[in-house]
């Protein structure tokens, strides 16, 4: 039965199959043929006979699937499949690997030859969307010897799981951009700095360039040279990432949705402040709040932050702005930047929040990331011909003002903003926080 089962007759038996019985209904009008048909019936039994002694002589191959630890929300995500052919012939081989349900792809395949006594690796990417579980099924490999009239079947690594995390990929893009002297290769701007940070770090000799308003006369009258007082950006600020995981966050772009994104960018940007040595915090919020990291920084924060990350889940419910402004009186005592990752579509939503923004940033720095929709872009760029084309695109432009008017009334308040699209979310938000450090306003 184990025989019976992992045996299957290839398409090219199928054609020669089909033409002999073209051949025998030509037998018909010349019987010459019949004899010559049955001759040929024999040979491709006698080929399909010592096909399958091929084989099912040898042990065949061995192949495993690696995958990584964990993948990466968003990104592609390399799969490894490691072939080893024991056979002392070269084979054809179409590997059906059965990967989790949730990427929907019921198609693939991979066809590859691989030489005689040797082993081969082949990768393919996978594109995960949502957290959570993936789990993957058997890698099946069916073997074909040259003469190509049936396959083998092999079967591995059975029931593999392997959880989806947010984006780690780009924090390791990332990991080191806070301290790169190049920052704008990667579209941080530079930022003038329009004063000093209360921070001392020492006292050093006056050079070119260094702003005279330092300069330290005790200490150049004692060492009858100019010296200069240095600074250093405050350490230790505590910074709060909250993230919306209401309705409104539910809006999908390529794939993901803003919720997601959002998630992918507090996981990057908590990475670069522990390294610029702030305090690090995260908790989301929608009918109430909840999955609550206070801001520390201790070597295990990033962990923490990750699996609570991980485990957000959601209904997409409404969100209370009030519960939030409550909680953030309520357990914030020090001064903190928060970064609140939302979205406003129209002005009348942003009013009916406003007044618990402005409660918010009486007593921390708030900064409010929206989302710009980037669908509207192609309706306004788009050439109009119709009626209706310039009525969609008058209306898309409208959305589009609303959304300045929204980022210009926040600013009337003393809120900061960053109106962005999805896909660079975390470069504005690292960007935005940078700025902060950079101009000491927090």
């Amino acid at each position: 039965m184990k025989f019976i089962k992992s045996l299957y007759l290839n398409n090219f038996f199928f054609y020669i199959l089909l033409g002999i019985i073209g051949m025998f209904v030509c037998a018909f009008i010349f019987p010459n043929l019949y004899n010559s048909v049955w001759f040929i019936i024999l040979v491709l039994s006698t080929f399909l006979g010592l096909d399958i002694l091929l084989l099912y002589v040898s042990k065949g191959i061995e192949a495993s699937r690696k995958t990584p630890e964990k993948l990466s929300n968003g990104d592609l995500n390399p799969i490894q499949v490691t072939i080893k052919n024991q056979y002392t012939f070269p084979v054809s081989v179409k590997i059906i690997d059965e990967i989790p349900f949730q990427f929907q792809i019921r198609d693939f395949k991979i066809i590859k030859t691989i030489p005689a006594s040797t082993q081969k690796e082949i990768g393919y990417d996978l594109r995960p969307t949502e957290r959570g579980e993936y789990s993957f099924g058997n890698l099946n490999i069916y073997v074909s010897s040259p003469l190509k009239l049936i396959s083998r079947r092999f079967t591995f690594d059975k029931d593999q799981m392997v959880p989806t995390y947010p984006s780690y990929i780009q924090l390791k893009k990332y990991d080191l951009l806070a301290f790169s002297n190049n920052l704008h290769q990667y579209g941080i701007k530079k930022i003038r700095r329009i004063g000093h940070t209360m921070e001392f770090e020492q006292i050093k000799e006056y050079v070119q360039g260094d702003d005279l308003r330092t300069l330290n006369w005790k200490a150049t009258a004692k060492k009858n040279s100019l010296m200069v007082n240095q600074f250093q950006d405050e350490k230790s600020q505590s910074v709060y990432m909250a993230i919306d995981k209401g309705r409104i966050m539910q809006m999908p772009f390529d794939g993901l949705s803003l919720l997601d994104y959002a998630i992918n960018s507090t996981l990057v940007l908590s990475n670069v402040i522990l390294k610029k040595q702030d305090k690090a915090g995260i908790f989301a919020f929608s009918k109430k709040v909840e999955n609550r990291v206070f801001a520390e920084r201790r070597s295990s924060q990033m962990q923490k932050i990750l699996e609570t990350l991980y485990n957000i889940k959601t209904d997409f419910f409404e969100s209370d702005y009030s519960r939030l402004y409550v909680d953030i009186k309520k357990n914030i005592n020090q001064r903190s930047l928060i970064i609140l990752y939302t979205n406003f579509e129209t002005m009348d939503g942003l009013n009916r929040q406003l007044p618990y923004l402005k409660g918010i940033a009486k007593s921390h720095l708030l900064v409010v990331v929206f989302f710009s929709n980037t669908e509207l872009n192609s309706i306004i760029n788009k050439k109009t011909d119709t009626v209706q084309e310039i009525y969609d695109k008058v209306i898309a432009e409208k959305f589009m003002f609303e959304k300045r008017l929204i980022a210009n009334e926040l600013k009337k308040y003393g809120i900061h903003s960053v109106l962005t699209q999805p896909e660079n979310l975390t470069l504005d938000a690292i960007n935005k926080y940078l700025e902060i450090k950079a101009r000491g306003i927090l």
